[in-house]
């Protein structure tokens, strides 16, 4: 029997086992599932996400967001998809340096939306950014749909990695592109050390004395260390499907784009 190279494509996802990082949660005494988890742990945090986003990495997510958004630049696309959108900030980013005429952003959590939506409001954006509760394993618009897609800190937090890899592949148009912002693991003997001893001990109990949920942080630590990332991330996406794969460390390899194209 014969199927179109995208089913065949997400059949093969769905076959694949599961990758450790799968299996990480928020709550490890919890019977939800990790979508449920990472949903009420984000709706538990929500108000201080953004504070401790700037003060906890002292700024600089905000220059990671700029470069990821930079690599959309050469195919000016129009309508775009942020997946794990959580408060709008690439959203809003992407509005103000690109200039699509929409930007649709998804996330599971009602409490990280409904920030994003006043931040919208504030910025009288409405006309052009919308945000909808929606996950990456099912996402609900049709085939070829989006010029882009990007997801900013999200990946790891899929339930299933590579069927919401597939479903974003889905979406894209051909020659669209998804670029993906991530947490990654620096490589350096010194940085990776002092990397480790900060995410393990002193970023989970400044979360705690800010947003009252050590065991937030903690998990941001543990879905880092369990994530496929570098060259394992991008076989994953030549594996799904994706073409003319990038990989670009930033700030010593504390975090990477990625970039493919359908």
């Amino acid at each position: 029997m014969l199927f179109p190279s995208h089913n065949k494509q997400l059949i093969f996802a769905r076959m694949m086992s599961k990758f450790e990082h799968d299996n990480v949660v928020p709550y490890k005494h919890s019977d939800l599932s990790k979508k449920k988890q990472v949903a009420d742990m984000f709706d538990s945090i929500a108000h201080r996400y953004d504070f401790l986003n700037r003060f906890l990495s002292a700024g600089i997510d905000v220059q990671w967001r700029k470069k990821a958004i930079g690599y959309l630049k050469d195919i000016k696309p129009q309508k775009i998809l942020d997946v794990a959108t959580g408060t709008a900030d690439v959203a809003l980013m992407t509005e103000k340096m690109l200039h699509p005429a929409s930007i649709i952003g998804i996330d599971i959590s009602d409490g990280m939306l409904e920030i994003g939506r006043k931040k919208i409001r504030e910025k009288s954006l409405e006309p052009i950014i919308q945000l909808y509760n929606g996950d990456s394993a099912d996402i609900a618009y049709p085939d070829n749909s989006f010029d882009a897609v990007t997801v900013a800190f999200g990946v790891r937090n899929f339930q299933q990695l590579e069927k919401g890899l597939s479903e974003i592949l889905r979406v894209l148009r051909p020659g669209g592109k998804l670029v993906v912002l991530e947490f990654s693991r620096p490589k350096t003997f010194l940085i990776k050390g002092f990397y480790n001893f900060y995410m393990k001990s002193i970023s989970p109990n400044i979360a705690k004395i800010f947003s009252k949920n050590k065991t937030a942080y903690a998990y941001l630590d543990e879905s880092i260390q369990k994530f496929p990332e570098g060259k394992n991330f991008t076989s994953i996406l030549q594996n799904v499907g994706y073409k003319n794969i990038v990989n670009k460390p930033l700030s010593l390899g504390i975090c990477s784009i990625y970039c493919g194209t359908k």
